[in-house]
């Protein structure tokens, strides 16, 4: 009885060679220390060493009828779910180029017959050993992959849950709905995704970069929260002075973001992304918007597609207020502020992919109970405070 506390114990080990004489003599060897299986050809090994469990080793004759043993070498080192096998070739070929051709296709150890069994028995071992070690360390590398993959989603939805929390609070201090902040998100990746192939736009709009876009877009209004409900919640026009007010909701949002990633200690890409979308997206590609009344390209890219994409949402979706324009009426707006409001290669990316635009909006539309419930929020809010109790 084997009372060895070697690891490899027990490990399964396929034999194939066509001389049955050598197959009985190489399972009398093995078998007191490992699980042996034998094969008579090619055909039969390849379909062992692809079934389940598979062998931890194989010992591998070269001249065999039909399929040679040079051959289930290379088709088992082709097959990804049989390649880590280790292949000892077993064989009375003992040219110096036998044995390099056979090392060449991939195995692990060449031995020439007549075998000696002391050094048969010590390279199994030492090539189960190192498999046995390859096998650890593969396992160990894909529980780390999975777990810092785990990990990553774990942190990618907190932050998009911490993001439209904070967008969604945003939201509820105005007259836009939840959904407003889901449209917007998706028309700047739609333009972001027409855009790619620009030359203007190529090196700046990679997969990343949509990615994190998409993932920064509802917090371009978060600087709304600053700006009193006399103001924000007012149906009518604003009065230059209300106006003044108002536009600080860019600079307000910038720099709520920017507080937020001072107390990270460390840059975070999105929370980079979302200080240019609050504090531009006002801006106007003349120079006539705000807070800074940048021009043309120094208009950061997010900037520029949410200033788009916003006006347009503003534009087509109803309002407690309001109702929505059609598409039609919106799109030729969009096309005159071609070159003063908006950049006109954006506004040719939207003209292309109007139809994206609309099933956008139809998928995210508001519907009557969401208008109601703003509506009751925004009466509620409206009303005059009560006096403390005396």
């Amino acid at each position: 009885m084997n009372t060895s506390s070697d690891p490899t114990d027990g490990a399964t080990v396929l034999v194939v060679d066509d001389t049955p004489d050598n197959l009985t003599l190489m399972s009398e060897l093995l078998r007191d220390r490992y699980r042996v299986k034998v094969a008579t050809g090619g055909e039969k090994a390849l379909r062992i060493a692809g079934g389940d469990p598979r062998p931890d080793l194989i010992l591998l004759d070269v001249m065999m009828p039909g399929m040679d043993g040079y051959e289930v070498c290379a088709r088992l080192k082709d097959e990804a779910d049989t390649r880590e096998i280790p292949v000892i070739f077993l064989t009375a070929k003992a040219d110096v180029a036998d044995e390099m051709r056979g090392l060449s296709l991939g195995a692990v150890d060449y031995i020439t017959k007549p075998i000696s069994p002391p050094i048969v028995l010590a390279r199994v071992r030492t090539h189960l050993r190192l498999k046995a070690s390859a096998d650890f360390l593969r396992d160990k590398a894909a529980f780390l992959e999975a777990e810092v993959a785990r990990r990553n989603a774990e942190l990618s939805a907190i932050q998009d849950v911490t993001i439209h929390a904070m967008a969604s609070l945003a939201e509820t201090r105005d007259s836009d709905t939840g959904n407003h902040i889901r449209r917007t998100q998706h028309y700047v990746k739609v333009l972001a995704e027409a855009l790619r192939e620009h030359p203007r736009f190529a090196r700046t709009l990679t997969p990343a970069y949509i990615a994190t876009l998409f993932k920064s877009a509802p917090l371009h209004d978060i600087g709304k929260v600053g700006i009193p409900d006399r103001i924000l919640l007012k149906p009518g026009r604003y009065t230059p002075e209300e106006y003044e007010i108002m536009k600080a909701h860019p600079t307000l949002g910038r720099d709520a973001i920017a507080q937020a990633e001072a107390h990270l200690g460390t840059p975070v890409a999105f929370l980079s992304m979302a200080k240019d979308i609050a504090y531009g997206h006002q801006e106007k590609w003349d120079g006539s918007g705000y807070p800074q009344g940048l021009r043309g390209d120094a208009i950061p890219v997010s900037a520029r597609l949410m200033a788009l994409a916003d006006v347009y949402d503003a534009l087509i979706s109803r309002r407690v207020y309001k109702d929505g324009m059609p598409h039609e009426k919106a799109a030729v707006i969009i096309a005159e502020g071609s070159g003063l409001h908006f950049d006109p290669d954006v506004v040719e990316a939207f003209i292309r992919i109007q139809p994206q635009f609309q099933e956008i909006a139809r998928r995210f539309a508001d519907d009557d109970a969401a208008l109601a419930r703003k509506r009751v929020w925004m009466d509620t809010a409206a009303m005059p405070d009560i006096p403390p109790r005396p």
